[in-house]
């Protein structure tokens, strides 16, 4: 019987290389009994390889029947990687090239919030034009601390910290721009942290929303910052405690996000969730991360679907929309 060939594609020039690597890692592992499966690396150049050696797009991807996608953060999550398995017409897991450079884009994504009624930080974009100390005393001016500072693409909270006076707050812009050339100043919302899976075309629903997870950072960080999302200090309760109500809410917006945003097969929406404002969406992930410390797959083991089962599932919802 004829096994499908399955290539998997991990690293990329991101600062989540090291993430795609554990995801790309646990998916082949995962794929390997059922599938004929390759690895494709691609370096933090941009460069691909396989079986070690540098290569072509195009010669990585002959006699492939579909490509996993493992990739997170810039050219991976971007559109980019997708418009050139769009140009060689190879079938691939994740949202397409347009979707994921929307979503990449926490400033677009939070304009498509806003204008389908989803609530959202206030927030504003700044570019490297303007000094620190300019985009500083903006901010101070228009939003009141304390406040989030993020780089406008990117993804794991890198480069995103949080500041609470004047002096703290050039420091984050300062921060940020080491990451990219433009940043997203946010009114900082206390709340409950909570996360949302959606999966296209599974148990019989368009889409359907997994378990809200609730997430409780150490008592030492500010925020669920890169470090305490892979070492293993952070409490992750699937399902979380919320209430009902909440629980509905939050289920009903990842759905709406992945919808508005144009996103197919998976996504993972992030929220926080206060007693009194309400629930904020913060931002999608298109391709979130599969390592062993990742939510996603805590959320899929909370309702009873297998890891194998559930790369089985995106495989063939990347073959039906070949």
């Amino acid at each position: 019987m004829h096994k499908m060939r399955v290539a998997v594609l991990r690293g990329g020039p991101s600062t989540e290389y090291d993430v795609s690597l554990v995801t790309g890692g646990n998916v082949l592992r995962a794929l390997q009994n059922k599938y004929h499966t390759k690895d494709i690396l691609i370096d933090k150049d941009g460069v691909w390889h396989m079986d070690g050696l540098p290569t072509h797009p195009e010669k990585a991807c002959r006699h492939v029947d579909v490509v996993f996608n493992a990739m997170h953060g810039e050219y991976g999550e971007d559109g980019k990687v997708q418009q050139i398995l769009n140009l060689l017409s190879v079938p691939y897991t994740g949202s397409g090239a347009a979707a994921s450079s929307m979503a990449m884009n926490k400033a677009t994504t939070k304009q498509i919030f806003s204008r389908h009624g989803i609530k959202t930080p206030m927030g504003m974009v700044f570019d490297s034009e303007l000094s620190p100390s300019e985009i500083a005393h903006s901010t101070f001016r228009k939003i009141s601390p304390p406040w989030i500072v993020k780089p406008v693409n990117g993804g794991s909270s890198v480069g995103t910290s949080i500041a609470r006076n004047f002096e703290e707050l050039g420091r984050a812009v300062i921060n940020a721009f080491g990451y990219g050339n433009s940043v997203l100043m946010e009114e900082f919302i206390s709340g409950r942290e909570a996360t949302c899976g959606v999966i296209d075309n599974f148990r019989g629903q368009k889409n359907y929303s997994l378990l809200p997870v609730e997430i409780i950072k150490p008592k030492h960080r500010d925020f669920f910052d890169y470090e305490c999302k892979y070492d293993g200090t952070s409490k992750e309760i699937c399902p979380g405690n919320f209430d009902s109500s909440a629980k509905e809410e939050i289920q009903n917006l990842a759905m709406k996000i992945h919808n508005a945003m144009g996103l197919r097969h998976y996504s993972r929406s992030d929220f926080i969730v206060t007693p009194r404002r309400g629930i904020y969406a913060l931002e999608v992930n298109t391709l979130p991360g599969l390592t062993p410390e990742s939510l996603f797959p805590k959320s899929l083991a909370a309702i009873g679907c297998k890891y194998e089962h559930f790369l089985d599932h995106l495989i063939n919802l990347a073959l039906e929309s070949k």
